[in-house]
């Protein structure tokens, strides 16, 4: 690992570590039982990797630190699994099923999802 890398990675995880908290900040009040934020930094976070992803594939030779910086980096710290988790765990222990398994599916559904739409819009663009 070099040191452009580990600041690859560091940095751009900053940036979609606010950009989460900006967008929880932002919708979170509208439904604060089922916080939005969390579900629209996944679904936009899941149709950016699908981008990059296609992106990355058509530029294989720009350096890795973009990778790192985008994928890894940026939209790891943009998407979150644990907050996912402990925000479904809450409604379930709270006895709230129907919306647990409706937050699960939006998730893991709608990420899925985007992240295909993503590839998809890059391949159009292309043509």
């Amino acid at each position: 690992m070099t040191i452009y890398a580990f600041l690859a990675v560091g940095l751009g995880a900053a940036v979609g570590a606010w950009l989460r908290w900006g967008l929880g900040l932002w919708l979170n009040p509208a439904l604060p039982e089922l916080p939005p934020g969390t579900l629209v930094a996944n679904l936009v976070g899941g149709y950016l990797i699908g981008l990059a992803i296609a992106f990355f594939i058509q530029h294989p030779g720009l350096s890795p630190e973009w990778r790192l910086f985008i994928i890894t980096g940026f939209l790891g710290g943009l998407t979150t699994f644990s907050t996912f988790s402990a925000e479904t765990v809450t409604l379930l222990m709270r006895g709230q099923y129907a919306w647990g398994t409706a937050i699960i599916a939006l998730h893991l559904g709608g990420s899925l999802l985007m992240t295909v739409l993503g590839m998809y819009t890059f391949k159009l663009v292309q043509q």
